[in-house]
This record gives C-alpha cells, structure tokens and sequence, in this order.
C-alpha cells in the first residue's frame, strides 16, 4: 500500500469517527422516539409506536416551555439583528484609531460567562425598577423582558459579526455614486446598502433566534418565574426522563433538515436559472431573486406540506398497526421471562442446599474440656460423698518466714510455760 493510500484509509477512519460522534447521539435519540420503552433506548427494541409525540402534545409544561422560547426568540431577533446591523455599519464608519477599541467593546459580551450576563441583567434592572418606583407587575420586572436584554446583549454582537463579514465585500463606490445621482443619504441606505446585506440578515436572524432558542446559562437567571424550553428539559433530566423528550428531538432535526434542504433546493434552482438566462442571452440586468427573504413564502409553504404528508403517512400506518397488541405481548413476555428466573432460582437455591448437606461430614465427638474449678459444680459429686468418700488433700504447708517465727503469737504461750 502506497503513502496515499495509507492517508486514504486514516482520512477515511477519521471521518467516520467524526461524523459517528457528531450524528451519532442524534440518531440513536431519534430512534428511541419509535421505541415503545419507557426509557429512551435503541436496544432492546419493544415496538414501534407514537405515543411518546401524543404524550408530548399533552405535557402542558413543555408545550408552554417551547411557547415562551419561541417568544423570547422571535423578541430576541427583534432587538439583536437591528443592533449588530448598526454595530457593523458604525466600524466602517469610524476610523482606523478608534476602530480596534470599538471593536473589542462590541465584542465583549461574546467573552462574558452567560451566568454573569444574567446576573448583572437581573441585578441592574431590578435596582433602576426600584429607584423609578415601579411596581412588581411592570415590564421591569417582566421575566420576559429581562430574558430578551440579557440574551440580547451578547447575541447582537453575533449578529455584528456576520454583518461584518458581508460589510468586507461591499464595495463603497456604490453608495457615492448613488449620492451623487441625487439620492439621499436614506435612499443609499435602503437601495444600495441594505439590499446587498439582504442575505446577512437573514442569516443573522437565523443565528440570533437559534441562539436564543438554545440558551440556558443567561435564561435561569433572568427568567424567575417563566419556564422555557431549555429549563423545562433540565428539570426534566434532572429528575427522569421519557421518550417524549427524543420526540421532540425528532421535531426539531426535522424541520432543521427540511429548512436546510429546502433553502439548498431553491438556491440551486435560481443559479440554475440565472446560469440558463445567460447562455440563451435573456440576461437583461434584472436582478436574479436570491434565497433570501423572498423565498420564505416558498419555504414555509414547502415545509407546511412536508409536515401534512408526514401526519397523514403516520396515520396510515398507525391504522394498519397495532400498538396496543404488541405491548401487552411484550409485557407477558417479560412476565414469563421473570417468571422462569423466578423457578431456576429457586432450583438453583434448593440444588446448593441439598449439595451442602450431603457435603457435610458428620461431626465426631470431642470431649469436655477441664473445668477450672474441679468439678465443684458437678452434680455427682454429692453420691460420691455420701458414698465412698474420698480422702481430703494434705494441707500445704507454710512458707518458712525470714524472722524465725519470731512474730509467732503461740510464742508467749510457749515462753510461759517454760518458766
């Protein structure tokens, strides 16, 4: 095997592995949404079902959970796309000293840790309620209202930098001579300038609504009271997850693949076109439609019709299936398979005792171990007393004293009698 060939191979190796740890947790999660398990799992496979996408639809925490992103989202973008679009225009406008330090400034919140960001959004905006005087029910103390500032902070900055990178290709000889064609310095703005950053906005939009929809470090800080997706599924796993949570996962990648795919489709097709118009040489200086703006109509009508296709092919299908028989299946199944670990058990438990028993070798007779008070408590010894009785032990005799019995008390009476 040559040197490129062996490259080959590793390259080969290397983007298996990364595309196996990218999609891999994506795929087996999509799969466990079929899977009638009560835990989200691949193997072992039970039965293929919809109920955990029934059981989502009715889990009224997550439904308002993902209404509440989906409104801190579309906020979101509301106040970041506008602020990264001036934030980009204002760096190309200053000059080049001043244009490093704003730069960094801009950038800033992009480095700040989310958990900070919330913080100081809560904290800041719950003292200028207070010295203003207003109430607990004001938008100053509106979970919402605090989520979208704070997300908004670091998510512009985002958005500046796409608008940066299209603002580099943007060439300024189009707004002089619009200037000097009459047009006001708005009408460059709206007719030369925010055409060309057409595509950057949406993809700025994109980018500031995913990043909200997404957050959680900032989002529990500044969010009190209001639940959102992201801490409705973190109370979720902390506490024990189903199913439901992978069938959401499925919703989500979906209408991700289907947008993607969509947005490639039209694209194609209108270089396709515009390539077409050249070579029959219709091109008349129109302007090609990009797949921008315009085209969403196009793609939410697409992705709408997808999702009709795809409720409709479920139903077919779940008509034709019986979910229902297939569990209890499954469950007399486990009965019985608990049932007969149950009985080897239990034989298991009977074979070991009967090997013990006839293992075990009898057990000889020892004898009595010696009392260490000679048999003083032993029954018999009042019969052998009032029998035949034993002659009595010698006493010991007395240590001979170093004095010479000198302290003897029958000494005096020995000495009385000798005189």
């Amino acid at each position: 095997m040559t040197s490129r060939g062996v490259m080959k191979f590793f390259f080969g190796i290397y983007a298996l592995m990364f595309f196996g740890y990218l999609f891999g947790p994506l795929i087996i999660m999509s799969i466990s949404a079929f899977n009638s398990s009560s835990y989200p799992r691949v193997t072992p496979w039970e039965c293929l079902t919809g109920e955990w996408f029934v059981k989502l639809a009715n889990d009224a925490r997550l439904v308002e959970g993902l209404q509440n992103s989906f409104l801190i989202g579309i906020c979101v973008v509301l106040v970041a796309v506008p602020l990264g679009l001036a934030g980009a225009i204002m760096l190309t406008q200053i000059g080049n000293r001043v244009r490093s330090f704003y730069y960094t400034v801009v950038i800033c919140p992009i480095l700040v840790p989310g958990v900070v960001l919330g913080i100081s959004t809560l904290i800041f905006w719950r003292r200028l309620g207070n010295m203003v005087g207003a109430e607990d029910g004001s938008f100053l103390f509106n979970d919402i209202f605090l989520t979208v500032l704070g997300q908004a902070t670091f998510i512009s900055a985002y958005c500046m930098l796409v608008f940066i990178a299209r603002l580099q290709r943007f060439d300024p000889v189009q707004e002089e001579a619009a200037l000097d064609l009459g047009a006001t310095n708005v009408q460059a703005f709206t007719k030369v300038l925010l055409p060309f950053l057409k595509p950057a906005m949406g993809s700025a939009a994109v980018l500031a609504f995913l990043a909200s929809f997404e957050n959680y470090n900032t989002t529990v800080f500044t969010s009190q009271a209001t639940s959102t997706l992201t801490m409705v599924l973190a109370s979720k796993v902390r506490y024990g997850i189903d199913p439901s949570i992978s069938a959401l996962a499925v919703i989500i990648i979906g209408l991700t693949l289907a947008g993607a795919i969509i947005y490639e489709i039209l694209r194609r097709r209108e270089a396709r076109i515009a390539a077409q118009r050249l070579v029959d040489g219709l091109d008349t200086g129109k302007p090609v439609q990009k797949a921008g703006f315009g085209a969403l109509p196009q793609m939410a009508g697409i992705m709408i019709l997808l999702v009709v296709v795809a409720g409709v092919a479920t139903t077919v299908v779940a008509s034709g299936y019986n979910a229902e028989a297939c569990k209890a299946e499954i469950m007399q199944e486990k009965l019985r398979i608990q049932e007969k670990f149950a009985e080897e058990q239990r034989q298991l438990r009977e074979e070991r005792m009967k090997q013990q028993q006839n293992e075990a070798p009898a057990a000889p007779a020892q004898p009595k171990a010696a009392s260490p008070f000679g048999n003083v408590f032993d029954p018999n010894n009042l019969g052998t007393q009032s029998g035949t009785s034993k002659p009595e032990p010698a006493a010991p005799a007395k240590p001979a004293s170093p004095f010479g019995n000198v302290f003897d008390p029958n000494n005096l009476k020995k000495q009385s009698g000798d005189q």
